[in-house]
Order: structure tokens, then sequence, then C-alpha cells
């Protein structure tokens, strides 16, 4: 083979070393940067090292569906439970099925996490009832005598009278089409409408001697009567009527039979109303429920309060009951008197209320913050002693090779601190203990891939050329030995991530995003610097401390000008 001509760079040669080295300098200034103008400098702990609650649901057979527990329905519902759970803003929540019927949900310690603990508990399904009746749950005072009703100035008489008025009648929202954006604001509808008769004086249409008895009957003051009575509820028929309690109003209803399935909602969510200057719910509905939502509220539209009244039953208990005064169809919206808050829960509610499968708590479990500090703690110091190791084998193996694999060591882990913080806002990962080994396992492969480029470099030495040839033609070797190591890591980690769940998928992930990063520092990092270095005396004259010197490598005697065309055969060819 011909020997190469002059000024022609060998195979894998750098020339640009400092474009490199400034380039990912950068990439490093502008992560370290967003990670505090973002405000998240830490990354999120998952809840065996930030500590919360795992609650585990078991599915339960139905009558009439012993099939209905399958992993279809028990994917389904995971991805509902998740949603609802994360929709209330509770960060890292982790929902994952466990054998045949077992969900676990996992809730780290954090904002709302016991209305979210309610809200995996409340693993039933949703419908929407038309009201038939109702009645205060609460014994009523006896009324005053209308001679000195309103007429008395004291201010005991007012206040019995705002207390009677609060509990005989029903606040009840607005249910009405949703209006286009440039559509004039409708006027706030009236939040308070009593029933024109009482209707335990009158039985309404639809009401049966036997209702009226079962809603006399009905206790809905502590929580244990409400779940009794939601258990009777959520176990009746869907076309037949219910007793269904209202914990928010302190109010009991009779309710028809179910007009829409809640699987039938497609899309609900809190929305602040510029125009009214309320919060407001806005809801929609596949093909199906909007046909049933339009003939319902069609009839629902002719009748009188409370008649008029669609209500929502969340595993029979009612959750709202607005009023409806026009027949509506795909799109709706709910307005009254919401707040944030409430309009927020009541949007989830709607969006993944409806479950495919009954479930139970069996289970649950609170892991505490101290645990999971020390779970953390222990991690940090097994990372710690790794960290040590490796580095004392460098220097005393490589001597001034080391403080190359150091400093690209110290970019890794920047790397990968701050993409870490980064990424707990901006896809939900959360730093676990199976995630911390996965960081911790990437310092022995990113160590390995500068081991392996050093001893190619050593080997050139050994055949007798120079610094700075021998960096140059070792590096083509060193490049595919460690992208076949780095492929094969980076394919088990996303096996792994695939195939399994939960924690497990933490260390996957990391493994994965730190085998990344390690051909991405070795490549824009390592290697231009090693270049860059090569050129120093230091390194180029092969001192003692070096790493590199010729004499303790054993190296042959220089190549000579007139032998170049042997050495050249030689050269390794690109795979």
């Amino acid at each position: 083979m011909a020997a190469p001509k002059k000024g022609r760079r060998s195979p894998g040669a750098h020339g640009k070393p400092g474009r490199s080295l400034i380039l990912i300098l950068l990439v490093l200034g502008g992560l370290t940067g967003g990670m505090f103008l973002s405000g998240h400098t830490t990354p999120r702990l998952g809840i065996d090292l930030a500590g919360g609650t795992s609650i585990t649901l078991e599915a339960k057979n139905q009558p009439g569906k012993a099939d209905a527990i399958n992993p279809t329905n028990m994917k389904t519902a995971v991805g509902i439970i998740e949603r609802r759970v994360n929709g209330l803003g509770v960060s890292e929540a982790e929902v994952q099925t466990q054998g045949d019927r077992h969900i676990i949900a996992n809730i780290p310690r954090g904002t709302n996490e016991k209305q979210a603990r309610e809200q995996v508990g409340t693993t039933a399904k949703l419908a929407f009832r038309p009201v038939l009746t109702y009645a205060p749950s609460t014994p009523q005072p006896k009324p005053s005598p209308p001679e000195s009703g309103g007429k008395k100035d004291g201010k005991g008489d007012k206040a019995e009278e705002g207390d009677k008025g609060e509990q005989g009648r029903a606040v009840t929202d607005d249910l009405r089409a949703a209006p286009a954006d440039d559509d004039k604001p409708s006027p706030k509808p009236d939040q308070t409408k009593p029933p024109t008769t009482p209707p335990q004086q009158q039985q309404p249409p639809g009401v049966t001697p036997e209702l009226a008895k079962k809603l006399a009957k009905a206790q809905c003051n502590t929580k244990e009567q409400r779940a009794k009575t939601s258990e009777q509820a959520a176990a009746t028929e869907p076309d037949k009527p219910i007793i269904a309690c209202d914990a928010k109003q302190k109010l009991k209803y009779v309710l028809g039979p179910v007009g829409v399935d809640g699987k039938n909602v497609t899309d609900a969510k809190a929305q602040f109303d510029q125009k009214r200057g309320q919060w407001i719910v806005t809801m929609s509905f596949d093909d199906k429920g909007s046909k049933n939502f339009g003939d319902t509220t069609g009839e629902l539209s002719k009748k009188q309060q409370p008649q008029n009244q669609f209500a929502i039953a969340l595993d029979g208990e009612v959750v709202s009951a607005p009023s409806v005064d026009q027949r509506l169809t795909a799109n709706a919206e709910i307005s009254g008197s919401f707040t944030q808050e409430s309009a927020e829960e009541l949007g989830n509610i709607l969006s993944y209320g409806a479950l495919p499968l009954t479930f139970e708590e069996s289970d649950v479990t609170t892991v505490t913050a101290a645990l999971g500090s020390d779970q953390l703690k222990a991690g940090l110091i097994a990372g710690a002693i790794g960290l040590a190791l490796v580095i004392i084998y460098l220097v005393a193996y490589y001597r001034g090779l080391s403080f190359i694999a150091i400093l690209s060591l110290l970019v890794s882990a920047v790397l990968t601190y701050t993409l870490m913080s980064l990424l707990g806002p901006a896809i939900g990962f959360a730093l676990n203990l199976p995630a911390v080994c996965g960081a911790i396992v990437a310092i022995g492969i990113t160590a390995d891939s500068f081991i392996v480029y050093f001893e190619r470099i050593r080997d050139e030495i050994r055949e007798g050329r120079t610094l700075r040839p021998a960096v140059e033609r070792g590096w083509p070797r060193a490049r595919r030995t460690i992208l076949v190591s780095d492929f094969v890591s980076f394919l088990a980690a996303a096996v792994l991530f695939i195939v399994t769940v939960g924690k497990v998928q933490g260390f996957a992930f990391t493994l994965g995003l730190t085998t990344l990063l390690d051909v991405v520092v070795v490549f824009f990092f390592t290697k231009p610097l090693m270049t860059v270095l090569a050129r120093g005396k230091f390194f180029s004259s092969g001192h003692p401390w070096s790493g590199l010197d010729p004499t303790r490598l054993g190296a042959k005697p220089p190549l000579r000008r007139g032998r170049r065309s042997y050495a050249v055969s030689t050269d390794p060819k690109e795979a």
C-alpha cells in the first residue's frame, strides 16, 4: 500500500478539537443555567426516597360479569387511575398492575396527597342520572310561625332563617351548551333555586311510594352511612332508580335510570371564563354519549326544578347536580359557584371517573421520608466508594492520563445531574433507589470507555510511534469498541425498560441515559482533550508520570521514514 501524501491526516484525526470542547462547555452552561432558571435544582425523588403512600387495589367480580377481570380492562383501569391521580397535581404517582387482579398505586409525599388517595379509593363507575326529587340529609328545624317570620329584628331569627334556607333547598349549578368564542356571555344562573313544593310533602312524577319510603329512611349524615347508601346505589342496575347522597350539599336524592354512561365522556376540564369572571367545567361526549345526552337534557329542560337537574353520580354518590334549561348535545359546560379547586376536582372526576372494573382497597402502606433519606444516603455512600476506587485505580495505573479521565467523569456527572433535574418537571422522571443504582453502574461503563481509548494509545506507542500519531491512530479502533460496548448496554437498558414496570424502569432509564451521555462525553470531550494535551510537552515527551512513558511501556525503537510503508500497511480500516 502506498504511503500517504504529506499533510494528509491519518484515519480518525480530529482536525479542530477546540470546537468540540467549546460546544460541550456551552451545552454544560446551558443545562446548568436552565436548571437554575427553572427553579428545579434537585432531581425529583420517588416514593422510596421521598416517602409517601402505597395503595393496593383488588379487582372484584361483578354479578354476571365473571370474565370482566382481564388484562385489557386491568390496563385500562391503570391508565385511568394514573391520569386521575396525576391530574390532581400529585408529582410522580406510579400506578402498575401486580398479578392478575391487583393494582398498586404509589403516591409520593407532596401537595394534594390526601386528595389523591381519596381519588384512588374512589374507583367506581361514573353515570349521569336525572333527579326525581331530593330531601335534606339532616332533620329540618320546625318552621317559624308565619306572623313572626322575617318581622323581628333580632340576629338570632336571621341566622335561623339562613340555616333553614341552606338545609331546605339545593344549591345547584347550571348546565348549558358551551358557547363559541365570539358568543356573548350568558347571565349568571341563580344558584339557589328551591323546589316549588317540598319533596317530602308531594311525590313528584316517577317517585313511587316505595322510593319515597327509601328516601325517608336513607341516612347520609356520616361517612359510614353515606358509604352504605352509595354501596347499595352502585349495586343497582343502570335502568333502575337509586337513592344517592350528596355530602357537600347535605342532601339525599332519588335519581332516575342512567341517562349517559361516564365512559361516553371524551374530555372534561376546568376553565376560567373571563367574560363571566367565574370558574366553569367544560365537557364533551362521543357519538353515543351525545345522542343520549341530547335526548335526556331535552326532556329535563321541559321540567321544573328539581326534575330539571342532571346528577353526576360517582360510585353511587352525587358529586354535582346542575340544572338544565335547554337541550344539549356533544359539548356542554357546568357553571355556578365553583372555586378553582372544586372546578378542577369535578373536571378530573368527569375525565377519569369511569373504570371498567370495581376495586376495593386491600392494603395501604405508608413510607416515611426518614426511611427514604436513609436509603438515599446509603446509595450515595456506595456511589462515592465506587467512584473513589475507580479514581484510585486510574491514578495508580494511568498516572497523568487519570487527569483526563477524572475531568471526563466530572463532565459526565454534571450532565447526568442537570438532565435528571430538568427531566423531572419535563417528563415526570423521578429518582428512586434503582435509578441511583443505575447511575452508580454507569460510573464503571464510563470509566471503561476511557480505559479502552488509553490502551489503544499505549499500544500504538509500544509499536514505536510518537504520541500525536498514536492518539489519532488509536482512536478508530477505540471508537468502534466503545460504540459496540455502549450499544449493547443501551439495548439491554431499552429492553429492560420496555418489558418491566415500576421501579425497575427507573434503573433501566438511568442506565440508558448515562450510556448515551458516555458516547457524548467520549466523542466531544475526552478525545478532543486528549488531542490538545498531546501537543503539550508533559505528555508528548513521555514524562514518567504522564502514563505514556515509552520506556515503561516497552516501546520499540521509533519508526523511521524509510519504514513508513510497513506501518501504513497495518493501518486499521473502518468497520
